[in-house]
C-alpha cells in the first residue's frame, strides 16, 4: 500500500506542475478562455484530488474548511472575492 500511496502523491505533484506551466503559457498567450490545456490540465488534478479523497489520504469536508479560510484571505488581499 505504501508504494501506491507514494505513487499517488507523486503523480498529484507531476500533474500540479504540468497545470502551473499551462498557468503560464496562458498567461504568455493571452489564451485564457477556451483554452483545452488548461482545461486537460485542471481535469487531471481534479481527478488526481478525488483520487486522494478515494484513498482516504484527503477529507473533503476538511478540505472544503480550507476553501473557506482560503476565500476569506483572497477577500482581505485579493480583488478576486467581493
Amino acid at each position: 500500500m505504501n508504494n501506491k500511496l507514494q505513487e499517488l502523491l507523486t503523480i498529484t505533484m507531476e500533474e500540479c506542475g504540468e497545470l502551473i506551466q499551462a498557468c503560464s503559457k496562458a498567461i504568455r498567450c493571452d489564451t485564457y478562455y477556451n483554452n483545452d490545456k488548461l482545461t486537460e490540465e485542471v481535469g487531471d488534478v481534479m481527478c488526481m484530488i478525488e483520487l486522494l479523497h478515494e484513498y482516504d489520504i484527503i477529507s473533503y469536508n476538511d478540505v472544503d474548511a480550507r476553501i473557506k479560510v482560503k476565500k476569506e484571505k483572497l477577500k482581505k488581499w485579493s480583488d478576486l472575492i467581493e
